[in-house]
């Protein structure tokens, strides 16, 4: 038997950098002019990820990087505890289907969350195993949808982490599959119209890396099922009248109505109806602008309830009858308050749940907008899953906080009683740790919430290890959620701090548009006056600080490091966008300009985004952070050129000790559906890469094995 004892041991001398000889990166006479203004691009032929020339330059690069990594005396330590505190199982909420009741589960260390039913009190059988579907795991499970009997269901695997989806159709009963494969369907769920067809949407597929003309045609198509996929018929989209970025389609629960939402970026939508019991009856238009994001949540018979933030910057829910659903008819159910709204419904009943700074608060009403109840949550953190079918007398709900890991409970509509279904098994104490939400100034006045997590009693001398994390953008919420690495993080004494910058939705779209465009620069500055509070109230200082984000959270990291290098010690920018001239080019960046707009649309917006991408932000002989940037090979979301070209800048001109990685992992995408043992190695990796930055020639909390017998 083995004993695991930490005991604190922290390094104050700092020690020597491992040396690194970067692999060589060809540049190129690539000249781009805006508005006059010539922007050169050396590295443009990065952008190819499909190219012989890249896959060598990717090979390089990992060894270099997986090198420096082999040099890192706790590394294998950090993987190890990684795995160990991994391995519990995990259940997801419980859904009815049919006669079945389903879940999702993870053994432990299982690549991907199997699909597990049961009938009554029978023993639960396994329904799907995305684990069998490939090799290696990276095969993923993306979706499933069943007829409203239960007796069909169409589900969506991913391989290599693509946003490229394939569709299989199976019996339920026996699970054997009905019709050949579906492909090539993206940015779409699957909507049954009875037994017999589905909704979903794609693009046709492009070539390669570049964004062609026809991704900005994404359609909504029908299929039948027997028939084959290259008869599926289009419902809406891909003539000129009908040219959107993103269509989508979804049926009311009594399948009546078919709701279609259209828009032309990642924010606000055009909203239009069909009345399925008509035949061939006309499309109604709902709203025909993009001015609010606007969806049918719930019918009962011909009254609509829609949920809006079109003049309710917080959103509010309206009813409407739908033969005249035009905005001036809309009656207020449950109006916009100074919280904003999230709602879903089941058992007859609306749930709407409120941010109050990031956290949690759910109330129910009736459908006559009375108020029933306020649901004491079990705690300080994040509800979710208030919903389920509209006869459910009970549905299950999850809790969660930045130091409690996710737990499930049933609910019944009717008492609003609940008792906890599942509580997960996990070598980590809750109690040890805790959570602290403050209020620091940025730069322009503007107060801004941040969460900080750590053990119980630490003391702030500034050399705490700390991981400050952010996004910003998108009208994207950061909500109290645990971790399983961050958990490892904070039993290494780290601290881990989260704050809620403009950009996100977490006070509505005011807060969103405020971190838009030519206002892109106030989340930078809420990031910056965050690492500020952190050090001057001694959490941490300039040595002890990381900075990490994914995504826009990269470019956040990016835009971060090059304003101010000065302010922090390691900088992990994950699958950023970083490449704020060119973003739009490729696959679905040009969906992103309401939140960046475009280096073409005027002078003034290209000035602005060059002055801030990261790309074109490296200068010669700065001394940047211990930076590790990590993408993975084939992202066809944030094309992996961004994380090269900003990786080989600043490899050309990094001045110091500081080393300047890129992980690249391969057959891989932007993440969703990473199997668990990659998940694992990429932490490992990040944190012994970031402790080491910090000076540590060995963990904080060294694990010592001690063998001894029973």
């Amino acid at each position: 038997m083995a004993l695991i004892i930490f005991v604190a041991c922290k390094t104050e001398q700092k020690r020597e950098p491992i040396a690194v000889t970067y692999a060589e990166t060809e540049k190129v006479d690539t000249v781009d002019t805006y508005f006059g203004t010539e922007v050169p691009d050396p590295y443009r032929w990065l952008e190819d990820d499909m190219s012989a020339e890249t896959e060598a330059w990717v090979k390089a690069q990992n060894e270099v990087t997986f090198g420096y990594f082999d040099k890192i005396p706790f590394r294998e330590n950090l993987k190890n505890r990684l795995e160990s505190v991994w391995n519990y199982e995990k259940l997801g909420s419980p859904f009815k289907e049919g006669d079945y009741t389903y879940f999702y589960k993870n053994n432990g260390l299982q690549n991907q969350y199997v699909v597990y039913r049961k009938q009554g009190d029978e023993e639960a059988e396994v329904f799907l195993d995305p684990n069998s579907f490939s090799e290696d795991g990276t095969t993923s499970l993306m979706g499933l949808s069943f007829t409203k009997d239960g007796s069909k269901a169409a589900y969506l695997i991913s391989e290599g982490g693509s946003d490229w989806r394939k569709g299989i159709v199976i019996n339920t009963e026996n699970r054997e599959v009905v019709e050949d494969t579906l492909v090539d369907i993206k940015f779409s769920g699957i909507s049954w119209k009875g037994n017999d067809g589905f909704f979903y949407s794609s693009y046709d597929k492009p070539d390669g890396s570049e964004l062609s003309a026809k991704t900005d045609q994404h359609k909504l198509y029908y299929h039948k099922l027997g028939t084959p996929q290259s008869e599926d018929e289009v419902i809406f989209g891909g003539t000129p009248e009908q040219k959107h970025r993103y269509v989508g389609g979804y049926l009311s629960e009594d399948e009546r109505f078919l709701f279609i939402t259209a828009s032309t970026s990642t924010s606000g939508n055009k909203l239009y109806l069909k009345d399925l019991t008509k035949a061939n009856s006309d499309l109604i238009t709902v709203l025909d602008n993009t001015d609010s994001d606007t969806y049918v949540i719930e019918n009962e018979g011909s009254t609509l309830f829609l949920v809006t933030n079109l003049d309710a910057p917080n959103k509010k829910i309206v009813r409407v009858d739908a033969s005249d659903p035009s905005p001036e008819n809309w009656q207020d159910f449950i109006p916009e308050t100074e919280h904003v709204l999230t709602t879903g419904t089941g058992g007859g009943y609306f749930f709407t749940e409120y941010m109050v700074d990031a956290i949690s608060k759910v109330l129910q009403y009736d459908y006559d907008g009375n108020l029933v109840r306020e649901v004491e949550l079990p705690g300080v953190g994040s509800a979710g899953g208030f919903g389920g079918k509209k006869e459910d007398k009970e549905f299950y709900f999850s809790f969660t906080n930045y130091n409690t890991p996710g737990s499930s409970y049933k609910y019944n509509v009717e008492t609003g009683e609940y008792e906890q279904y599942w509580k997960p098994e996990i070598d980590f104490n809750p109690e040890d740790y805790e959570s602290t939400q403050v209020f620091y100034t940025s730069k322009d006045g503007t107060k801004v919430p941040m969460i900080i997590t750590h053990k119980k009693g630490i003391e702030l001398n500034g050399k705490n290890p700390t991981i400050l994390y952010g996004y910003g953008g998108f009208n994207i919420s950061l909500t109290p959620s645990f971790s399983i690495v961050n958990a490892v993080w904070m039993e290494q004494g780290g601290v881990y701090a989260v704050p809620n910058l403009r950009g996100g939705g977490e006070y509505g779209k005011k807060w969103h548009i405020a971190g838009t465009k030519m206002q892109k620069q106030n989340v930078f500055d809420d990031f910056i006056a965050a690492a500020e509070y952190l050090i001057e109230n001694q959490y941490t200082s300039k040595e002890y600080l990381a900075i990490r984000g994914g995504s826009n959270g990269g470019l956040l990291v990016g835009a971060t490091m090059t304003q101010r290098p000065d302010l922090m010690q390691v900088a992990l920018p994950a699958v950023g966008v970083l490449d704020m001239l060119r973003y739009h080019t490729f696959t679905a960046g040009a969906g992103w300009a309401y939140d960046y707009g475009t280096s073409e649309e005027s002078e003034e917006m290209f000035e602005y985004l060059k002055a801030y991408s990261p790309v074109h932000n490296v200068k010669e002989g700065t001394a940047y952070p211990a930076t590790l940037v990590t993408t993975g090979d084939h992202d066809d979301r944030v094309v992996p050129a961004h994380s090269f070209k900003f990786a080989a800048e600043l490899q050309e001109k990094q001045t110091g000790d500081n080393p300047t990685l890129i992980r690249i992992e391969t057959n891989a995408g932007h993440g969703a559906g990473t199997p668990v043992s990659k998940t694992i190695e990429q932490y490992a990796d990040i944190f012994a890469f970031t402790f080491f930055n910090m000076g540590y020639d060995e963990l904080p909390n060294q694990a010592v094995l001690k063998e001894f017998k029973d």
